[in-house]
Order: structure tokens, then C-alpha cells, then sequence
């Protein structure tokens, strides 16, 4: 059978969410499609691009409609897309965050921040830095709440993971801080 590039992600981030990360390898991806190893990279030329397309599809199967007209409003909505893609799929925060970190994919989520934070009147020096204070925040609350998750079903730990209460209220407290620049 004939593979597509579409069929080798879904694939790879069926593999993703059942065994983790750490178990998404080339050679694991070949034998779960049924070809060698070669023939992925007639796909994808390495782990960093499959990975790369793995948190690409993770991000547009977690799209969803936008519905907020203010700027502050539209950050956190990106925000709880990007939160809600990511906790989707097991190890998804550490896929999504490495895949930005590195410049090889993530969708246009860091472009989108900075449409909304220029429209609410950012100062310029502040709009890429700001940005990367919004993705940190989303990244590490995240993956923070997913291994809390992962563990508690696994009886690891007995405690409650972060509440997105709590997500939401640090991105208002960081929202708090960018409109005093708005307003400066």
C-alpha cells in the first residue's frame, strides 16, 4: 500500500498520543505503517520535520472558530486554543513547544499573537517579546498540567493537576501588565 505524508502523520501522532513520545521513532512509525524504515523519509527527510508536521496537524486539528473582536480578548482565546490542541494529545505540550522553540513548524499561533497585540496598540519593542511571554506561559503551564495529568492516570501521584482557572487567571495577570503599556 501506498502511503501519503498525510497518512504517515496521522500515523505518527496516533503513536504520539497511545505510547508518548519518547516511543515515537522512525523505525516504530515504519513497522506501525508496515514499511521500512527508508521508506519514510520519501515523507519526511527526518524526526525534526516529522515532528514538526506532528505538532502543525496537532494545532489544526485543535482550530476552532474565533469569535473575540477586542485584542485582549483574542489573545485569550488563542491562548485556550493553543492550551485545549496541546492537552489533546499525550506529550502534545512538549511536541508543540519543542517544534516552535526550534523554528520548525507550530502554525502561525505566534503570528496570530502578534496581529492581536499590535492591533491593541503594543508599543512595537514590546510586541515580540510579549509574544514570547504568552507562549511560555501557554507551554509551560501546560506541559506542567499534562504531566500531572499523565501521572495521576498512571496512580504516580495522588494530587489534582493546575485548573484552567488557574490558566486563565495568569493570563489576565500578564494582560493586566500589557494593557499599562497599552494605555502608557
Amino acid at each position: 500500500m501506498r502511503y501519503h505524508r498525510s497518512d504517515v502523520v496521522d500515523r505518527a501522532l496516533a503513536v504520539l498520543d497511545e505510547y508518548g513520545l519518547e516511543s515515537l521513532t522512525m523505525r516504530r512509525l515504519a513497522t506501525e505503517l508496515g514499511v521500512q524504515p527508508s521508506a519514510l523519509y520519501h515523507h519526511v527527510p527526518n524526526k525534526q520535520t516529522l515532528l514538526a508536521a506532528v505538532a502543525d496537524e496537532i494545532l489544526a486539528r485543535g482550530r476552532r472558530p474565533r469569535r473575540a473582536r477586542t485584542w485582549d480578548r483574542r489573545v485569550v482565546e488563542l491562548c485556550g486554543e493553543l492550551r485545549d490542541a496541546m492537552l489533546a494529545y499525550r506529550d502534545g505540550a512538549e511536541v508543540v513547544a519543542t517544534a516552535q522553540s526550534f523554528g520548525l513548524g507550530a502554525g502561525d499561533l505566534a503570528a496570530a499573537l502578534r496581529e492581536a497585540l499590535r492591533d491593541g496598540g503594543l508599543p512595537d519593542e514590546l510586541v515580540d517579546v510579549a509574544t514570547r511571554t504568552l507562549l511560555h506561559l501557554v507551554f509551560g503551564h501546560t506541559a506542567e498540567e499534562q504531566t500531572a495529568l499523565q501521572a495521576a492516570s498512571a496512580g504516580a501521584i495522588d494530587g489534582e493537576p493546575a485548573r484552567s482557572s488557574d490558566f486563565e487567571r495568569s493570563l489576565e495577570i500578564v494582560l493586566d501588565g500589557l494593557r499599562t503599556r497599552v494605555r502608557s
